[in-house]
């Protein structure tokens, strides 16, 4: 997928920014929860597939972006074989650790002194589905995750 010319977002933004635990915290203000939120971003957001896992994006009057990570209804139906609940909160925490790793590249973030900037507030509502597929097809490590949701990203046109 990635030339070895071309850096990754997360290589430039580590790159560019001194690390700090602040640029890199994924605050509860970021994580979408509401139902009716939800299904809004299901019903009118766009969505992008990529290797058994979807994005529905839909552009908020926020100034932070907000994610909810979840599954397929296979995913949790299939208690009787390896997809199971330590199986689903192990895909859930790669998703939420490479969401936090990315987040800096997202456009529409805040400003490196932390207040609000103007461009913040084209901020988006994402849902990232996970199908167990995906899962089941190799043994997912963090560095595949990042490379599903980066592209994905890039894809919806997040990517600053």
């Amino acid at each position: 997928m990635q030339s070895s010319s071309r850096m990754s977002c997360l290589q430039m933004s580590q790159a560019k920014t001194p690390v700090s635990r602040s640029n890199f915290r994924f605050r509860r203000e970021e994580h979408l929860k509401r139902r009716n939120e939800i299904r809004e971003v299901f019903g009118k957001g766009k969505q992008y597939n990529y290797s058994g896992v979807k994005l529905f994006v839909l552009k908020n009057d926020l100034p932070y972006n907000r994610i909810c990570f979840t599954f397929s209804r296979v995913f949790k139906k299939n208690q009787a074989s390896e997809w199971n609940a330590v199986a689903r909160n192990r895909a859930r925490r790669l998703g939420r650790e490479a969401y936090r790793l990315l987040r800096p590249c997202l456009s529409g973030r805040e400003s490196s002194s932390g207040e609000p900037s103007v461009r913040e507030y084209g901020c988006h509502d994402m849902i990232l589905l996970v199908y167990p597929e995906s899962e089941l097809k190799k043994n997912m490590a963090l560095s595949d995750r990042l490379e599903q949701i980066e592209f994905l990203f890039s894809r919806a046109g997040l990517l600053g």
